[in-house]
C-alpha cells in the first residue's frame, strides 16, 4: 500500500521490465542472525514498508511461541535517521509500522519516539526484563541500505536456532494482518510506551560507574575533536562527556545533524580511516585539539587519532584501541579491588580474528582471556554466560573497531567507548604521555602484536567456494598447505568443517558453520593469519598478526617478517590473478 513502491512496480510492469523485476523479486532477502540488511527500495529482496511488515508478523509469532509472557513484558523498538525518498522507506516509518504489528497483537511495544544509538535497544531489552528488541539501522552501510536487527531477552543478538526459527515464521506469515498498514493506530494505544527519557537517564548513570578520575576530568586541558559521521551520535557522545565532568568535544559542524545523503564523505565508515576524518583534522588543526573520537552512524563503533610529535595524525587501527582499552579497564579495576582473589573470577573476550593482545594481558595479570567467533552476537551472549556465573566480564572487543566497555550493554557501543577513551586520554596527559606512548608501554610490557587486516572483492560465490576448496585439498585430496612461501605451517583451524590440528581429537572447540569459510593458519615463526568470507559483503577477507614474547622490541624487523607474510598470503592463497579477484583500494 506504499504508493511510491507501488509506482516503481507499476512502471516496471508496464514496460515489461523482467530483468529488474526478476531483481525485485527472485528472492526474499535473507534473514539471518544479523537480522536484515539490504538496499531500501520495491520488491521483497529489499527493505519496505511490506518487507517490514512481514518480517514483524513473523517475528511477532516466534516470540508468542518462546514467550508466555510476551502481553506482559513486551519488545523495544528504535531506529536511526536513515531515509530512501524515491522508496519513501525510512528508520522511523519502519519502526512504526514493527510496533503497529506487534500492538495489534496485544504486545507492548517501548518504542523510541527519537533517533538513538543502536547500544540503546540492547541496553533498554537488559534494563527493563523485555522479551526482545528491534534496532532498524544499517549502521555504516551505503545511503540507501537499510537494516533489522534483533535483539533476544538477554540483552544480546540473537544465535542460531532463532534466526531459523524467524525466517520460517516470516515465511508462514506473509499476508499483512488486518491492520499492519495503518500506523496511526499506534498513537492512542495504552500498549504503546516511550522509553526516550529514562533511558537517557538510566544509561548516563550506568556509564559513570566506569568513570574514575572525575576530577582530572574537570581539569584536562586536553582538546577533543567528535564527529557522528551524519548519523546519530552528536547529542549523546555530549552528554556522555558531561556525565563524566570533561568539557563537551568540538563537533564536525558540517557532520554533526543526521543527515541520510551522507554528503560530505563516500562512505559513512570511520573504518575506511583518513578519507572519512579529513573534515575531523581540520577541525582539530583550528581548535587545537589533539585527539579525534568518530562514530559511525548508528553510533555503535568507534575510531580514534591522535595528532603526533610530527604534526602528522595516527588512525588506532581496532587492535590498537582494543589494547589501550583493555590495559586501562584492567588497571581501573585493579586500583579498586584490593583483594587480589577477585581475580580469578575477571574475564575479557575478543573474537577470533581480532589481536592476541588480551591474551598476553591475561597470562601475565592472572585473569582470564576467551575467544570467540567473529561478531559481536557471540560475545554478547558469552558475556552473559559468564556474568549468570557470577563472572565480571570487563572488557570485549573485535579489530571492526567495535568495543563493550560496561556490563549494562552486552553489544558494542562506540559512545560509551569515546568518553572511556577521552579520560584515559586525559588521565595519560597528567603522566605527560599520549596515547600512542601508553600504546608502546603496553607492547613493551606484554609483547609486540602487530596486526594487518585487509580483503580482496569476489562476486562469485563458485570462485571463493573453489579457493576454499583448494586449501583444503592442497596436495592430494584432504590436505593442507604444510608452507606458504618461505613460512612453515604449524597449525590449522578450519572452522567450516570443524577441523583443528592442535587438538587431541583433532576437533575444533569454537562452533563450525558449514555456510561460511574460515580457515586459520598458525605458522612456526609465531604469525597467525585466517581467510574468511564475508557475511554481508562481496568480500574475502584476511587478519594477520604476529605476536613477539616481551623483551623483542626491533618493531621494524617484525613489520617486514609480517608484511613478508601477507605477501606470500596473497600470492599462494589467495592467487588473485588466477582467481580474478580486484584487491582493497585505498
Amino acid at each position: 500500500q506504499n504508493p511510491k513502491t507501488y509506482a516503481i512496480v507499476k512502471q516496471l510492469l508496464t514496460e515489461g521490465n523482467a530483468g529488474e523485476l526478476q531483481k525485485y523479486f527472485g528472492s526474499r532477502m535473507e534473514f539471518g542472525t544479523a537480522g536484515l540488511r539490504a538496499a531500501m527500495g520495491a520488491g521483497i529482496s529489499h527493505m519496505n514498508d511490506l518487507t517490514i511488515i512481514q518480517t514483524t508478523q513473523g517475528f511477532c509469532r516466534y516470540l508468542e511461541k518462546n514467550f508466555s509472557d510476551l502481553k506482559k513484558r513486551g519488545v523495544v523498538i528504535g531506529f536511526d535517521a536513515r531515509a530512501h525518498l524515491s522508496s519513501g522507506g525510512s528508520s522511523k516509518r519502519f519502526a512504526r509500522l514493527a510496533a503497529n504489528t506487534f500492538i495489534s497483537q496485544g504486545v507492548p511495544v517501548y518504542l523510541f519516539s527519537d533517533i538513538i544509538p543502536t547500544p540503546f535497544v540492547p541496553y533498554t531489552v537488559t534494563h527493563l526484563k523485555l522479551c526482545a528488541g528491534i534496532m532498524v539501522t544499517a549502521s555504516h552501510n551505503p545511503k540507501q541500505d537499510n537494516g533489522y536487527k534483533v535483539y533476544w531477552e538477554n540483552g544480546a543478538q540473537i544465535i542460531s536456532p532463532h534466526d531459523k526459527g524467524i525466517s520460517q515464521a516470516i515465511e508462514e506469515n506473509q499476508e499483512p494482518w488486518p491492520q499492519a498498514w495503518d500506523d496511526k493506530l499506534i498513537d492512542s494505544s495504552p500498549l504503546l510506551h516511550d522509553p526516550y527519557a529514562m533511558v537517557n537517564k538510566e544509561y548516563f548513570k550506568d556509564i559513570q560507574k566506569q568513570c574514575f578520575y572525575r576530577n582530572i576530568n574537570k581539569e584536562t586541558n586536553l582538546k577533543f575533536v567528535h564527529t557522528s559521521v551524519h548519523g546519530v551520535g552528536h547529542k549523546f557522545v555530549q552528554l556522555a562527556f558531561k556525565a563524566f565532568d570533561l568539557s563537551p568535544p568540538f563537533a564536525v559542524p558540517e557532520q554533526k545533524d543526521p543527515d541520510p545523503d551522507f554528503p560530505t564523505v563516500k562512505y559513512p565508515n570511520p573504518e575506511e580511516g583518513k578519507g572519512v576524518l579529513t573534515l575531523s583534522f581540520a577541525l582539530a588543526e583550528k581548535d587545537g585539539a589533539r585527539i579525534i573520537l568518530a562514530n559511525d552512524p548508528d553510533a555503535d563503533r568507534l575510531a580514534v587519532a591522535e595528532k603526533q610529535e610530527s604534526g602528522e595524525w595516527k588512525v588506532f587501527s581496532g587492535n590498537e584501541l582494543g589494547a589501550l582499552l583493555g590495559w586501562w579497564i584492567f588497571t581501573c579495576w585493579k586500583n579498586n579491588n584490593k583483594d587480589t582473589r577477585a581475580i580469578k573470577d575477571v574475564y575479557m573476550l575478543s573474537s577470533t580474528v581480532s589481536s592476541k593482545i588480551l591474551r598476553a594481558i591475561a597470562l601475565k595479570e592472572g585473569f582470564h582471556f576467551e575467544e570467540t567467533l567473529t561478531g559481536f552476537k557471540w560475545m554478547g551472549n558469552r558475556a552473559k554466560q559468564l556474568m549468570d556465573q557470577g563472572k565480571a566480564v570487563l572488557f570485549a572487543f573485535e579489530e571492526a573497531i567495535g568495543y563493550m566497555c560496561c556490563p549494562a550493554v552486552l553489544d558494542k557501543d562506540g559512545v560509551s567507548a569515546a568518553v572511556i577513551t577521552a579520560e584515559m586520554a586525559s588521565f595519560l596527559a597528567t603522566r605527560n604521555l599520549s596515547l600512542t606512548q601508553q600504546l608502546k608501554a603496553v607492547y613493551d610490557e606484554y609483547g609486540f602484536h602487530i596486526t594487518k587486516a585487509s580483503y580482496f572483492i569476489c562476486h562469485d560465490p563458485k570462485v571463493i567456494q573453489q579457493l576454499f576448496d583448494n586449501l583444503r585439498n592442497f596436495d592430494g585430496k584432504n590436505t593442507y598447505p604444510k608452507s606458504c612461501g618461505r613460512f612453515k605451517v604449524s597449525g590449522i583451524r578450519d572452522l567450516t568443517t570443524g577441523y583443528d590440528s592442535s587438538q587431541p581429537d583433532q576437533k575444533a572447540i569454537l562452533p563450525t558453520s558449514k555456510s561460511s569459510q574460515m580457515i586459520t593458519f598458525t605458522f612456526a615463526n609465531g604469525g597467525v593469519a585466517t581467510m574468511r568470507t564475508s557475511g554481508t559483503e562481496p568480500k574475502i577477507k584476511y587478519y594477520s598478526e604476529l605476536c613477539a614474547p616481551p623483551g623483542n622490541s626491533d618493531v621494524e624487523q617484525l613489520k617486514k617478517e609480517l608484511d613478508e607474510l601477507v605477501n606470500a598470503l596473497e600470492k599462494h592463497f589467495f592467487q588473485p590473478e588466477k582467481n580474478k579477484l580486484q584487491r582493497k583500494t585505498e
